[in-house]
């Protein structure tokens, strides 16, 4: 790490985050492969695990960009609103925009068929909004999530501040699924992923950078890192998953499986030296953590269990996905890093001595990631 007047080059990559996307990714890929030509459906017992590993990036989002946003304005005394949204569009337009360009030449050949309302609905980051939408762009749900994310808690964060921020995000996690819940019963919209639905998720890590100092403090919530409380709180978590369909349990128990995930990343990211970390820091499981992005965003073209299309069945379809996400991450992605490297450092909040989140990264050579882009 080089320094210069008292300033250093932060890396943002926190370990283990890359191997917790990779198992995610691998969560929301089984599920979508299950059932497609050649391929059996997999019941793993544990509910939808596809959906469960959309949460874990959104939990994952929530920490990693709350993190970002308390660096600099530590080191700076305040947030460049016009920076962050540069950045994160540098990072999700891009390679989204493509895959939709791509699927609305599909849809001109007359080799598929999207309706018109579902592809202006994923052009605007709305479509969680959508009922009925077709399967093709029904996974952009989770990026609407994000940008509407995005939009929302810089601004909220730059208003309240910190210690408001706490509560304000404990308000979130406690109130915001079930008060959307009971507001929209008897309408099309109760089972939507709209924002109010889902933002407890991304709340929950955004509570966890806003009190990480204070908790790492704590010798009880340490305990919690030792490998019985956390195997414990993944059972608690799976179980919970399992019967998320009933009502009492989708709309009180996911507080629960958001904050046992929000626990798990956390240990994940302080204890990388154990066998858990040792596995999530492996650089073929960091890297498909890295693919994340892209893998998600392709699968869906080629993971479509309702098609007997010879590009929808079992192996082709997961080696053209892997293709298309490859091919996404190194024409795309990659150009896109230097462009959002150079605004960072435009951001100034790199202070050695100030950023209270810099974690060095255990995964020699594994490209660094500024956010966490759901996948789901």
């Amino acid at each position: 790490m080089s320094t210069a007047k008292g300033h250093a080059s932060v890396d943002h990559h926190m370990p283990s985050l890359d191997g917790l996307r990779a198992v995610s990714i691998l969560m929301v890929l089984l599920g979508h492969l299950s059932g497609t030509r050649n391929f059996r459906s997999v019941d793993l017992g544990i509910g939808n695990y596809a959906h469960l590993g959309v949460t874990v990036f959104f939990v994952i989002s929530g920490f990693l960009i709350t993190s970002l946003l308390i660096s600099e304005q530590t080191a700076t005394g305040g947030i460049s609103l016009k920076l962050f949204y540069l950045r994160r569009a540098l990072r999700i337009l891009p390679a989204s925009y493509i895959y939709l360009i791509v699927l609305s030449a599909l849809c001109a050949w007359g080799l598929i068929t999207v309706p018109w309302v579902s592809m202006i609905c994923a052009f605007t980051y709305t479509i969680n909004y959508l009922p009925g939408h077709a399967w093709q762009v029904g996974h952009l749900w989770s990026l609407s999530v994000e940008e509407q994310f995005y939009l929302l808690w810089p601004f909220a964060f730059s208003a309240l501040g910190r210690r408001r921020g706490i509560g304000a995000t404990a308000a979130v996690i406690a109130f915001a699924r079930t008060g959307a819940r009971v507001f929209l019963i008897g309408t099309a919209y109760r089972d939507l992923p709209m924002f109010p639905m889902v933002a407890d998720s991304l709340a929950s890590g955004c509570l966890l950078a806003l009190t990480r100092s204070w908790l790492e403090r704590q010798r009880w919530y340490l305990k919690l890192f030792r490998p019985v409380p956390a195997l414990a709180t993944v059972t608690v978590v799976l179980i919970l998953n399992r019967f998320a369909e009933y009502t009492v349990v989708g709309v009180l128990g996911t507080s629960i499986i958001n904050i046992g995930i929000a626990l798990l990343v956390h240990r994940s990211v302080v204890k990388y030296e154990d066998y858990v970390g040792a596995f999530l820091n492996w650089r073929p499981v960091a890297f498909i953590g890295v693919l994340s992005y892209s893998l998600y965003i392709w699968q869906q073209l080629f993971l479509d269990r309702n098609s007997s299309s010879w590009i929808n069945a079992f192996p082709e379809n997961i080696l053209l996905a892997a293709g298309a996400a490859l091919a996404s991450y190194y024409v795309i992605e990659k150009p896109m890093m230097g462009l959002r490297r150079r605004l960072r450092a435009r951001s100034r909040y790199a202070s050695e001595d100030l950023a209270p989140i810099r974690v060095e990264s255990t995964t020699a050579g594994s490209p660094s990631r500024e956010g966490a882009e759901v996948v789901g």
